[in-house]
C-alpha cells in the first residue's frame, strides 16, 4: 500500500510542476484565442500524462483510476481546458483497452502511447444529446468491411485526432444490445470535420462535427462482438467521470488558492470583509472543495479495489456532478467576492467560472448523472 501511494504522489508531483511551469504561464492566452495547444501535447507525451490508462504491455503507463485523477485535478487547478485533453485522451481509449481484439491493441496503442497519437469518442449526435441509447449512425457489414453513416456532434477533439473510436447501431432494432464501436482512422475517406464550436468555457479544447459518409472500415477495426458497445460505453465513462470530477474539484480549488492569495498580498479591510461576508465564504467554498473531493477520490478507490457488488456506476455518476455543482458554486462566489473585479479577464476566476459551466454538461449532463443515481437507488434492495 506503502508503494502505491508513493507512485501516486510521484504522478502528483509530477502534474504540479508541469502545470506551474507550463500550464499556468499559458491558460489565459488559451483561452482567449481558443486555439487547441500543440505544445501541451508535446509536454504531457514526455511525461506521460496521454498514456495513463494504457496498459505497459502497449508502451502505457498503465496507471490506476486515483491517479489518473490526480493528475487532472492538478492541471485544473490553473487550466481546466488542459486538463480535458488528459481526459478525453483516455476516454477515447478505454474501449480499445476493454474491448478491442488483441490484435487491434497492438496496432494502435503503442502509437498513442509513444508517438504522441491523439484519439477522441465519438458519440454524442445531434438528435440524441445525452441519450447514449439513441446513437442513430449506422454501420452496415458488406462483405469484410462495414458501411458507417452518421454525424457527431460536440466530439472533444475531434478536429485534432489522429484515430476516432466511433459508436454505431449496426442492429438499430436491438437499442442499447444493437450499438457497436469502431476504430476509425484519421485520413479514411468519407471522414470528415464539420462546424468547430465557440464555447463560453473550456475554449481551448477542439470541440466539432465528425461527419461519416460511406466510411469503410474493415472487421479487424470493430471494438469487439457487434452489441458490445453499450458495455464498453458505461465501463469507459465510469473511469472518466471521477477524473471529470476531479478536474471540477481541482478547477475549485484553483480559485479559492486565488482568492486566498489576493487576500494575503493585498489584503481587505475589515470593514470590507464585513461587508461581503467574504470570509464566511471562503469557508463555505473550502468546506465544499473537501466534501467534493472526497467523493471523487471515493469513487476512484473502489474502482481500483474492483470491489464485487459496489454500485460504481452511481458512485462515478455522484462524483462527476456533485464536483462539478460545487466548482460552478465556488467559482460563481469567486466572481461575487471580487464585485466588479471579477467580471473582469484581469482576474482569472473569470475564465474558471465559464469553465465550470462547461463541465456541469459535457460527459452526460449533471440531470442525466442524478438519474443514473436515482436509478441504481430505485432498483437496488432494500436492506
Amino acid at each position: 500500500m506503502e508503494e502505491i501511494e508513493q507512485v501516486r504522489e510521484g504522478w502528483r508531483d509530477k502534474a504540479k510542476k508541469v502545470a506551474k511551469n507550463v500550464v499556468a504561464p499559458r491558460a489565459a492566452e488559451i483561452d482567449e484565442k481558443g486555439e487547441f495547444a500543440w505544445d501541451l501535447v508535446e509536454e504531457y507525451s514526455k511525461h506521460g500524462f496521454l498514456s495513463l490508462l494504457i496498459p505497459k504491455e502497449y508502451g502505457g503507463m498503465d496507471a490506476d483510476i486515483t491517479s489518473f485523477c490526480i493528475v487532472a485535478e492538478e492541471l485544473a487547478k490553473v487550466c481546466a481546458s488542459s486538463a480535458l485533453l488528459v481526459i478525453v485522451q483516455a476516454v477515447g481509449t478505454m474501449p480499445v483497452v476493454l474491448g478491442g481484439a488483441n490484435d487491434l491493441k497492438e496496432r494502435v496503442l503503442p502509437r498513442l502511447a509513444n508517438e504522441k497519437g491523439l484519439i477522441c469518442f465519438c458519440l454524442t449526435e445531434p438528435e440524441s444529446g445525452s441519450d447514449a441509447a439513441s446513437v442513430r449512425a449506422k454501420a452496415v457489414l458488406k462483405g469484410d468491411h462495414y458501411i458507417i453513416n452518421g454525424r457527431k456532434c460536440f466530439i472533444t477533439n475531434g478536429g485534432v485526432a489522429d484515430f476516432y473510436t466511433v459508436f454505431a447501431t449496426t442492429q438499430p432494432d436491438k437499442r442499447l444490445e444493437g450499438i457497436t464501436g469502431f476504430l476509425v482512422e484519421k485520413g479514411t475517406p468519407g471522414l470528415s470535420i464539420g462546424k468547430t464550436e465557440e464555447k463560453m468555457g473550456i475554449r481551448g479544447s477542439n470541440t466539432t462535427e465528425v461527419i461519416l459518409e460511406d466510411v469503410r472500415v474493415p472487421i479487424s477495426q470493430r471494438i469487439g462482438d457487434e452489441g458490445a458497445a453499450w458495455w464498453q460505453m458505461m465501463r469507459t465513462l465510469n473511469r472518466s467521470r471521477p477524473a471529470i470530477g476531479a478536474q471540477a474539484v481541482g478547477l475549485a480549488q484553483g480559485a479559492l488558492d486565488y482568492l486566498i492569495g489576493i487576500r494575503r498580498e493585498k489584503g481587505w479591510t475589515r470593514k470590507k470583509e464585513d461587508g461581503t461576508g467574504a470570509p464566511f465564504m471562503l469557508a463555505d467554498m473550502a468546506t465544499q472543495i473537501e466534501a467534493a473531493r472526497a467523493l471523487v477520490y471515493k469513487t476512484a478507490n473502489m474502482m481500483d479495489e474492483k470491489a464485487k457488488g459496489t454500485p460504481v456506476q452511481m458512485f462515478s455518476a455522484m462524483s462527476k456532478y456533485f464536483a462539478s455543482d460545487v466548482a460552478m458554486k465556488v467559482t460563481t462566489d469567486a466572481v461575487q467576492i471580487l464585485q466588479w473585479q471579477g467580471l473582469t479577464k484581469n482576474h482569472p476566476v473569470e475564465r474558471m467560472m465559464r469553465d465550470a459551466k462547461v463541465i456541469q454538461i459535457f460527459e452526460g449532463t449533471n440531470q442525466i448523472q442524478r438519474m443514473v443515481v436515482a436509478h441504481t437507488l430505485l432498483k437496488s434492495k432494500s436492506t
